[in-house]
């Protein structure tokens, strides 16, 4: 029975992950995605806060000929958190081994990546807050003390044997970063930031994936994948890929602003990226429960779906454009969404916070 209840949960996850305009990886993207990607910080386009930072952080580490201090990067899944580990290691000159949280599954596969690092390489950690505890355990002395401690016998004969590993930098990366347990947050002492790009740095992104992949763009066209690329670079280098199928099959092979804007409305991707899915949950808001608020298990109930799901993949994008609000009575549709979808706003709902305020000041 469990078995059953925890399939839909799953399948929802996969059909999420595989959207033309979800941030994470799909198969499609891996042969691609290595050619597009920079490999030097004069190359990675926007994010300018974070290049700078890292930026200050390299050169000094260099100066002192040092290995770089221990990095966290966190933020939306697609926005160049695997791309900064590349580009951080080609800038310090030293080699980068990756891996990923649910990888790393017992203490002795984690030892044996850290033994095989060398003085100064990098450790890229992706989902590092997927560690099991066991591991993340056995991950403090390493990055702290770079000492690695294993115990061999069972039993009155047991002991310990510690030992010495080459000073390295741990990168990690997480989309998740409320769930990163303190005590790890606390080791990874440079903290960074990625946020959604703006439709210019999108569109720089484009050109100089057209220009690799030799894909033809003219006019306007780079600029309406952009409004639709969700401020996502994988997004707008996916949607890049899928309109050249289209204009070598339906065009001269050139991605001209009408053949973009017909092969993304063949792809039932909106003017600002929204796709079938948040139609459905937007509309199900709406119409169903007149603009909210509406409990999040709800809405994943009336639109057959995850509710971590819906959280994680579907609401962050729709909360960056403005379209729905998060309240402790749950989630209401703003006066923007109304407007997208040409509907009459015909509500007044204010946050209960906001009528409470409202009530104390009337009072007095």
């Amino acid at each position: 029975m469990s078995d059953t209840q925890g399939m839909p949960s799953t399948l929802h996850s996969l059909s999420a992950e595989r959207r033309v305009v979800s941030g994470k990886p799909i198969s499609e993207d891996m042969s691609v995605d290595l050619n597009l990607r920079p490999g030097r910080l004069s190359e990675f386009v926007g994010q300018k806060k974070v290049k700078d930072n890292l930026k200050i952080a390299i050169v000094a580490a260099q100066k002192r000929q040092e290995p770089l201090d221990h990095i966290l990067l966190h933020g939306p899944p697609g926005l160049g958190k695997t791309t900064l580990a590349y580009i951080i290691a080609a800038e310090m000159g030293v080699n980068i081994k990756v891996s990923s949280g649910p990888a790393i599954e017992r203490p002795g596969d984690l030892a044996a990546i850290l033994t095989n690092l060398r003085q100064g390489d990098i450790l890229f950690i992706d989902e590092v807050h997927r560690l099991s505890r066991i591991v993340e355990e056995k991950l403090y002395p390493a990055v702290e003390d770079f000492v690695f401690d294993i115990f061999l016998g069972k039993g009155p004969a047991a002991r310990s044997l510690r030992l010495n590993l080459p000073h390295f930098t741990l990168i990690g990366a997480t989309t998740r970063f409320a769930l990163l347990s303190p005590p790890l947050r606390d080791r990874l002492g440079a903290t960074y930031h990625l946020d959604f790009y703006d439709e210019l740095a999108i569109e720089k992104i484009l050109k100089r994936s057209s220009a690799i992949l030799k894909i033809p763009l003219e006019g306007e066209g780079p600029a309406q994948i952009a409004r639709r690329a969700r401020g996502t670079p994988r997004v707008a280098n996916r949607l890049l890929k899928r309109l050249r199928d289209y204009a070598q099959v339906k065009a001269n092979g050139v991605i001209t602003e009408e053949v973009a804007l017909v092969g993304l409305s063949e792809l039932e991707i909106d003017s600002v990226g929204l796709d079938e899915v948040d139609h459905k949950i937007l509309h199900t808001i709406i119409d169903k429960f007149d603009g909210g608020p509406v409990g999040l298990d709800t809405i994943a109930a009336s639109i057959s779906e995850d509710a971590d799901t819906i959280m994680d993949v579907y609401e962050p994008y729709l909360l960056q454009l403005g379209f729905l609000e998060r309240t402790p009575r749950g989630r209401v549709a703003t006066r923007l969404v109304y407007e997208h979808l040409g509907l009459p706003y015909k509500r007044d709902y204010r946050p209960q916070s906001q009528l409470w305020n409202q009530e104390q000041t009337s009072t007095y």
